[in-house]
C-alpha cells in the first residue's frame, strides 16, 4: 500500500467505548416480492425481511450520533472528529455520468460529512468521508488508527466517531432476482476515545486495523440505468420508477471470493500484529449473509484460526453493508471476550476487477470484561 496506513501509530492508542444503532422503522418481508424472490433465497442468505429508510444519508447520520450523545451523556462539543462512511452514495465516476452537477456534487462523502457537521451545530470539529462499500467500516477504523488518533493528540473527555449510514433501498434494483432481497438500510455511530479516557471509558481497544484492496479475475460490480423498476412502498405496494440508476453484482463471483477475502484479512491483521490464530476468541465477520459467513468460517478453520464465529444477524435487517461490523458489536457487545477479530470484503470500484478485504482486531478491555460480567449476572 501507498496510503500511508501501513506504518505502526504512535502516541496514545484510542479505542471503541460506544456504539449507538439506529433501524428504519419500515421493514420489508420477503413477502413482498412474490415468486420473483427465488426459492433458495432465505437458505443462502437468512433474510426474512429487510430494513429501509426514508430519510437520506445525513439525517440518518445525524439521527443516529443524536442518539450515541443521548446513549452516552457525551457533549458533541468535545468531538474533535467525524468520519461519514456511506456505502450507499453513488460513486464520482458514476454520478458524473448520469446525474446533474448539483446532484452529483451531493454524492461525494466528502460533502455528506461536512453537512453533517454543520448539521450537528459544530463549528471546530474536522470531518472526512468514505464509502468503500461493505469495506468502508475497517478502513474508516484504519484512518483513526494510523492518521487520526496520532495527530488529533485527544485529551480527557474528547473523541472521535465513526458513522455509518447506508440506504442501498435508493439504488437497488428491486425487479432483480439476484439482487433485490440483498441489501436493508442502517446507520450506525461508533465512539472512539483514548484507552486513558476515565469519562468515556474504552470497552475494545484497537490493535490492528488495515483495508485494502487485491484484484478479481473479472469485474463483480457496476451501475446502470434501468427502466421501469418496481419500487417498494411502505403501505406493502408498490410503484413503477421510469428510470431508475442501480448497482448489479455478479453474485457468483462475490460469493466465491468473499470468504476467501475475509479469512485471508484476518490470517494477515494476525501476522501484522505478531499474534496467532490460536489467540482469537470471537470472529465477527461482515453479515453478508448466511451462507457467505459459514464458509468464511471453513476457510478460517483451514488457516488454524479458531474463536466463535458470530453468524446470523441479516434475518430481519438483510445485509447492511458498511453497519454490518457496528451492528454485530453492538447485538454481541456483552458476549464478547478476549480478542476479537472482525473481518470484511465488498467489491471494488464499479466496472474494476477488484475486491476489498479489510479487518480490525479488538481486545476487550478489563473495564468491559468486568461490566460484562455484572450484566450476565
Amino acid at each position: 500500500m501507498t496510503d500511508g496506513l501501513t506504518t505502526p501509530p504512535s502516541g496514545t492508542p484510542v479505542g471503541i467505548a460506544a456504539i449507538a444503532v439506529h433501524e428504519p422503522p419500515w421493514t420489508l418481508a420477503n413477502d413482498w416480492f412474490g415468486t420473483a424472490m427465488p426459492r433458495k433465497f432465505v437458505h443462502h442468505t437468512g433474510i426474512e425481511s429487510r430494513t429501509i429508510s426514508l430519510d437520506d444519508e445525513v439525517t440518518m447520520a445525524h439521527d443516529v450520533v443524536r442518539g450515541l450523545a443521548r446513549q452516552t451523556g457525551c457533549d458533541l462539543h468535545d468531538c474533535r472528529g467525524i468520519i461519514l462512511v456511506s456505502p450507499s452514495l453513488i460513486p464520482p465516476t458514476i454520478a458524473q455520468r448520469h446525474l446533474a452537477p448539483a446532484a452529483a456534487a451531493c454524492e461525494r462523502p466528502g460533502h455528506a460529512a461536512r453537512h453533517l457537521v454543520r448539521r450537528l451545530g459544530l463549528q471546530h470539529c474536522r470531518s472526512a468521508g468514505l464509502n468503500w462499500f461493505c469495506s468502508g467500516y475497517s478502513r474508516a477504523l484504519t484512518v483513526v488508527h494510523h492518521r487520526w488518533a496520532p495527530r488529533l493528540a485527544l485529551r480527557d473527555g474528547q473523541f472521535v466517531i465513526v458513522v455509518v449510514a447506508s440506504r442501498i433501498s435508493r439504488i437497488t434494483d428491486y425487479g432483480c432476482r439476484q439482487t433485490g432481497g440483498l441489501f436493508g438500510d442502517m446507520a450506525t455511530a461508533t465512539l472512539l476515545s483514548p484507552v486513558t479516557s476515565r469519562r468515556h471509558p474504552v470497552h475494545f481497544t484497537i490493535e490492528h486495523a488495515h483495508a485494502t484492496k487485491r484484484p478479481l479475475d473479472r469485474p463483480a460490480f457496476d451501475f446502470h440505468l434501468r427502466t421501469d423498476v418496481p419500487v417498494p412502498l411502505p403501505d406493502g405496494g408498490s410503484r413503477t420508477a421510469a428510470r431508475r440508476l442501480v448497482y448489479s453484482l455478479d453474485g457468483m463471483a462475490i460469493a466465491e471470493a468473499a470468504p476467501r477475502a475475509m479469512a485471508a484479512a484476518v490470517s494477515t491483521a494476525l501476522a501484522d500484529a505478531h499474534l496467532t490464530g490460536a489467540d482469537v476468541d470471537f470472529v465477527v465477520p461482515h453479515q453478508a449473509g448466511t451462507g457467505i459467513v459459514r464458509f468464511t468460517g471453513m476457510q478460517l478453520e483451514g488457516l488454524g484460526i479458531g474463536g466463535h464465529l458470530v453468524n446470523g444477524l441479516t434475518r430481519h435487517t438483510g445485509n447492511v453493508s458498511a453497519c454490518s461490523i457496528p451492528h454485530a458489536l453492538h447485538h454481541s457487545w456483552d458476549r464478547l471476550r478476549g480478542l476479537v477479530a472482525c473481518p470484511t470484503t465488498a467489491v471494488g470500484n464499479p466496472g474494476r476487477s477488484e475486491i476489498s478485504q479489510g479487518c480490525v482486531l479488538l481486545r476487550a478491555t478489563p473495564h468491559h470484561e468486568r461490566r460484562s460480567t455484572s450484566a450476565a449476572a
